[in-house]
């Protein structure tokens, strides 16, 4: 820290510690003015970046096909037999009770959908004769064969055994919330690219705080009425076997864990932290001063997400445990120093030995507090928006960190009065000094060692893979796991994939309608002009008959509907295949309502496209989403013959999908970036390029030899765990630059390589071993939590630290001790001269 910079810290922190207590809790108290905005989010367009042309092509398909993913499943198996007089009935006081809850537009089930199969019902008459169980009298064995022979409802409201049947609860539309995305959408695009006028950005301004406040109301909404539908089902449980599914479900599910993990797997880190602190340092000043260090950085970082009204993601939610632990490193350097000048100088009075304690520790903080922040500021080169967004998170946190702690500390110890000496314990040799001895000992071993550990990396690097399904973020012990499994096996399928057809166009006469009706006369001829192609027409319904078996006969899929499926409930209607007269006046024959479920999700003749709409089993174990996405698309243009322009995937399944290989490659982009970025800092601080080389290598190995063992074990990277290298490396470093730090201080006092490795050992070495130990008894509380990849986050985070640890004291070290980047050293014994 520069004198003049000094000099006003003196001035201002040391000399007036109540000022400056007071200024933080005036912050402090505004910050937590905004902490009621503070949310999570793990809607999709959370998990893209403006902009995305794969997001922004599946808003358009469901606004052309009327169809969304806004909809809940309830599977209902009851104890009996699920048609009979009392099964039904109980099926039906349920569907009513939903029904019924605030914001459920409408359901959709066996009850009340049209049963197409009475002997009476022609193309012709559909209209007039379609029954329902809930307004006809229908023998419940018609019922069962009709909605079984119906290649609608099987796999999708009724499981092919007849024992398992589903509700769906349709959420109503939000209409003004896609106009405001859109139009919010428009403008940041002109933004970009051209510029907006005053007007514009007042506009922009206006819709984006209007969005903004709209989506939490519907993500309010939606939540409550998940909870609402929960409370009816518990009424239903002990005569029937029910499961909840649906996106909205698994997004819900998933972020109430995350917010669970956030708060009780927070407050469980934070409880372990001081439980090891109390071990450590047997004092309670030691224990409170970090807890209040940390507590403040927390609170100031969520106040001023909820000032930006800055939502935290899935990828972002730990960002809590990892503040704490920064804060904790930065606070546990600081006392470990000051207590080494309370033991060095027992006289010494308050005010100097915190000046001496920050005028030692501000600088290698600083530079530690700067590589971490470029460490997660790299997270920028990443594609995907919540990384790019937790990497400016924790930019933002850290620097809060590194504020909080040189002002809260030394003012509160300027306030305290004298801690007690800490006597005869730091003159104990600590555990690191004996890890200095095995270095010194088993230098070649540990280099050798090293070597090795290295190839392993690279080799299980190899095998990584994002492949993984959405069933396994969850215990087989859970609701939702459960729940997915049933609605997997019996009902079709879970996560939703559409496949989008594109026709040519072709010259031609558009059509010549005969006078006489095809339905009704056999004899009736076709017109002999050519007509411009259409789905509704021999050739349409032979080439998507194509597509939709090629689909439902992969593994993967569960239920595939498309036109197929209702030209082939119109054969079976018609009992014969339709001619092409027949085809193309088909819409005609259908009434209204059967149209916006038989014909408009799955056609639109204006834009000229076609829609397979597929449910993946996420059970399968076959499933793997890119391998499945590129054998349906080299299917659908070499066997089939569409050209690759004319297919389009889109969907939940391939907005996760994306957003899984975006995260891969990013993965190599960030650490990259990130080492190239810790590289230049090194070689800033230290201005030396074999330090700086030095300085990585125990980092990177810390990095490889975790992603490396998730390559080996077979584990996949996912939302959170595609973030543990470039974690490791921002936390590991922190390390390293205050070991080197230290070290070249000792060196410049005894000229000694081994001896400056000894006294950096049981000095800094110390510091170093005390927050390692706290970073990995604190995430292994992780391990508790009921979401997997929070599980793996917490252990191989704490895995990485350990490494990283191991590093910085042995391999570290050793590179020194075998380079000499600091210039010939002197013999053992000897003195500098």
């Amino acid at each position: 820290m520069g004198s003049r910079i000094f000099k006003i810290y003196d001035r201002t922190v040391l000399s007036h510690p109540i000022l400056t207590l007071l200024f933080v809790l005036v912050v402090a108290i505004i910050a937590g003015l905004r902490l009621d905005q503070f949310r999570l989010d793990a809607s999709p367009d959370s998990l893209v970046k403006e902009g995305d042309s794969a997001f922004e092509y599946y808003q358009t398909i469901s606004s052309r096909f009327t169809t969304s993913d806004d909809f809940l499943v309830v599977s209902y198996e009851p104890e009996g037999e699920l048609f009979s007089e009392s099964s039904i009935s109980h099926l039906r006081s349920l569907r009513d009770e939903l029904a019924a809850v605030e914001g459920i537009r409408e359901t959709n089930s066996i009850l009340s959908v049209p049963l197409l199969h009475s002997p009476k019902i022609s193309l012709t008459t559909v209209s007039q004769h379609q029954k329902t169980l809930d307004g006809d009298d229908v023998p419940l064995d018609v019922a069962r064969k009709s909605l079984l022979s119906n290649p609608l409802y099987p796999n999708m409201l009724i499981s092919e055994d007849a024992e398992t049947t589903a509700i769906q609860l349709i959420f109503p539309s939000a209409e003004h919330y896609y106009e405001l995305r859109e139009r919010r959408n428009e403008l940041q695009e002109k933004a970009r690219e051209e510029g907006l006028s005053d007007d514009e950005a007042d506009e922009l301004d206006s819709v984006v705080r209007e969005y903004r406040q709209r989506k939490i109301e519907l993500d309010a909404q939606q939540d409550r009425i998940i909870t609402d539908v929960r409370q009816v089902l518990k009424d239903y449980q002990d005569n029937a076997t029910i499961h909840l599914g649906g996106v909205p479900m698994i997004v819900a599910d998933m972020m109430d864990f995350v917010r669970s993990d956030l708060v009780t797997f927070g407050l469980g880190v934070l409880a372990f932290i001081l439980l090891t602190l109390t071990v450590i340092f047997r004092q309670v000043r030691w224990v409170l001063l970090p807890l209040i260090c940390c507590s403040t950085t927390v609170w100031l970082t969520l106040g001023y997400l909820g000032w930006t009204h800055w939502p935290v993601t899935v990828i972002s939610s730990n960002f809590v445990s990892l503040l704490l632990i920064i804060t904790l490193s930065l606070t546990i350097h600081l006392i470990v120093r000051y207590r080494e000048y309370q033991q060095e100088e027992p006289e010494a009075s308050a005010y100097q030995l915190v000046q001496e304690t920050v005028t030692a520790m501000s600088l290698p903080c600083f530079y530690m507090v700067l590589t971490t922040v470029v460490a997660f500021g790299s997270l920028f080169f990443s594609e995907i928006r919540p990384v790019i967004d937790f990497g400016l998170m924790m930019a933002v946190g850290i620097m809060i960190a590194y504020v909080v702690v040189f002002l809260v500390l030394p003012a509160i110890l300027m306030l305290l009065p004298r801690a007690a000496s800490p006597g005869q314990r730091l003159n104990k040799a600590p555990v690191t000094a004996y890890v200095a001895a095995f270095t010194q000992a088993h230098g070649g071993r540990i280099l050798a060692f090293s070597v090795l550990l290295a190839a392993f990396c690279i080799g299980g690097i190899t095998q990584l893979s994002v492949e993984n399904r959405f069933i396994d973020y969850f215990k087989s012990d859970t609701e939702i796991h459960q729940g997915m499994k049933v609605i997997d096996q019996k009902l079709g399928g879970t996560t939703p994939l559409d496949v989008i057809i594109d026709l040519k166009e072709r010259e031609g006469l558009a059509d010549n309608q005969p006078d006489c009706d095809p339905f009704v006369d056999p004899d009736c001829e076709e017109p002999q002009q050519e007509q411009i192609e259409t789905f509704f027409s021999p050739d349409g319904v032979a080439l998507l008959n194509k597509v939709h078996d090629y689909l439902d006969q992969r593994p993967e899929t569960g239920k595939v509907i498309s036109l197929a499926t209702t030209v082939r409930l119109a054969e079976r209607i018609n009992q014969g295949e339709l001619n092409r007269l027949q085809l193309g006046l088909m819409g005609r024959a259908f009434p209204d309502d059967l149209r916006d479920i038989l014909l408009r999700p799955y056609v639109n003749m204006d834009t000229r496209q076609a829609r397979i709409g597929i449910r993946l089993v996420e059970s399968s174990p076959d499933l793997r989403r890119q391998a499945l996405f590129d054998d349906i698309r080299e299917h659908l243009t070499k066997e089939i013959g569409l050209e690759d322009e004319q297919v389009h995937l889109t969907g939940m399944a391939v907005l996760y999908n994306n957003m899984l290989q975006s995260l891969f490659s990013s993965q190599i982009k960030t650490l990259g970036a990130v080492f190239l970025a810790i590289m230049a800092m090194f070689m800033i601080l230290f201005r030396s390029l074999k330090i700086a080389f030095i300085a990585i290598s125990p980092n990177l190995l810390a990095a490889g030899t975790v992603l490396g063992i998730m390559g080996w074990l077979g584990i996949s990277l996912d939302m959170m765990t595609i973030t543990i290298a470039a974690i490791t490396v921002g936390i590991a470093v922190d390390d390293t630059i205050h070991y080197i730090y230290r070290f070249k201080q000792e060196f410049a006092r005894s000229g000694n390589y081994l001896d400056a490795m000894h006294r950096s050992h049981r000095t800094i070495g110390r510091a170093m071993f005390y927050t390692t130990l706290t970073i990995i008894i604190g995430f292994s509380i992780l391990a508790l939590s009921n979401f997997i990849p929070t599980i793996y986050f917490g252990l191989f985070t704490g895995l990485a630290m350990a490494i990283a640890l191991l590093g910085a004291l042995t391999l570290l070290p050793q590179l020194i001790v075998t380079f000499q980047p600091l210039g010939k050293g002197v013999e053992q014994g000897e003195t500098q001269g």
